[in-house]
């Protein structure tokens, strides 16, 4: 089977630092690779694959604010679809533009939602709900209005991440820094609960960042290491005390809380989106609904299994599980036609 597989654009796959949609992409196109398909990735031209790498965007526009993200977008995505007929199936991993295109096509169009940045991209969805294979990432991020074949939820690569046994002494958040991702009520957690903690993320909203955030950081109680990559990554997972995940948006999915549960690090999340789908209750974590609640949680800690955080992931949020089901999906589709 000859599958094309289209990428984000404003980074790297897979990244070098940020880029969630990209590292799903790039972790299913190796695992696709491995199961004998003919994997041909669409991304950025300095990306890297063991399929076959097709670019019109020679680097990533978020890496180089002289591009006009429209225009390499736009590139982008006419480059693929001027190539349909030589694929059995388009994975669309690029949010609801290449939608436009799909009636142009014979090839199906497999559409992965990796979330709904806003309502007013509902109608474009529902136009061309009839020409796609709508994936959704959760059962919770679907939307009523839309008819989808499937949920798949995101696989990691449990290789890169280490189990510790052992709690550590510091407190973690990890995600990009913006209100929809609670950095400011991170922060007023740990202090609540005398820990010190770790920020790891890109700054999303500067404004946000400086007159929430910035004020706390003293490097020695609230700690700022920036975007960090996968070693490190790896490192601030596996020796934390607890992840906090204080979301205050619909969650689609939450990367940061599989990987870190890989490692063996419960986590504290407010009860939002996709939360109560990746999280075991009172397993491998706890959803909770206020600072407060939050603060009182981190005390049984302790009284978790860690190695039943990276078991939880191991059954339900592998690579290898995802590349499965999406293998699954195609032959659904491709039997359907």
């Amino acid at each position: 089977m000859k599958i094309a597989l289209l990428s984000p654009i404003a980074w790297r796959t897979p990244p070098r630092h940020y880029g969630p949609w990209e590292t799903i992409v790039s972790m299913l196109a190796e695992g696709l690779v491995e199961q004998g398909m003919e994997v041909t990735l669409f991304a950025t031209g300095d990306s890297q694959t063991s399929g076959q790498l097709e670019s019109i965007c020679p680097v990533p526009y978020e890496e180089d604010k002289e591009m006009d993200a429209k225009v390499w977008e736009c590139l982008h995505i006419a480059h693929l679809f001027e190539h349909a007929d030589q694929f059995d199936i388009i994975h669309n991993n690029y949010d609801f533009l290449p939608l436009s295109y799909s009636r142009l096509v014979k090839t199906p169009v497999v559409t992965t939602i990796h979330g709904f940045s806003s309502p007013k991209i509902l109608p474009v969805y529902q136009k061309y709900n009839q020409d796609n294979y709508y994936i959704s990432i959760s059962d919770s991020d679907r939307s009523p209005a839309l008819k989808y074949l499937r949920t798949v939820y995101h696989g990691i690569d449990l290789d890169k991440f280490t189990l510790n046994e052992k709690p550590g002494d510091y407190l973690l958040y990890f995600g990009r820094i913006h209100p929809d991702k609670g950095t400011y009520e991170a922060i007023q957690i740990a202090q609540s609960f005398g820990m010190k903690m770790i920020i790891a993320g890109i700054i999303q909203d500067e404004s946000y960042y400086y007159s929430q955030v910035a004020p706390y950081i003293d490097e020695k109680n609230i700690i700022y290491v920036g975007s960090v990559g996968a070693e490190r990554r790896d490192e601030l997972l596996q020796g934390a005390y607890a992840l906090l995940h204080p979301i205050y948006f619909h969650e689609p999915f939450g990367l940061s809380v599989v990987e870190s549960m890989a490692c063996g690090t419960p986590v504290i999340a407010f009860n939002r989106g996709s939360m109560p789908e990746v999280i075991q209750e009172g397993k491998t974590g706890f959803l909770v609904n206020s600072i407060d609640e939050a603060v009182d949680k981190l005390k049984a800690i302790p009284g978790l299994d860690r190695n039943a955080c990276r078991s939880w992931v191991q059954e339900r949020f592998s690579k290898e599980r995802m590349v499965a089901d999406y293998i699954s999906v195609y032959d659904t589709i491709i039997e359907m036609l």
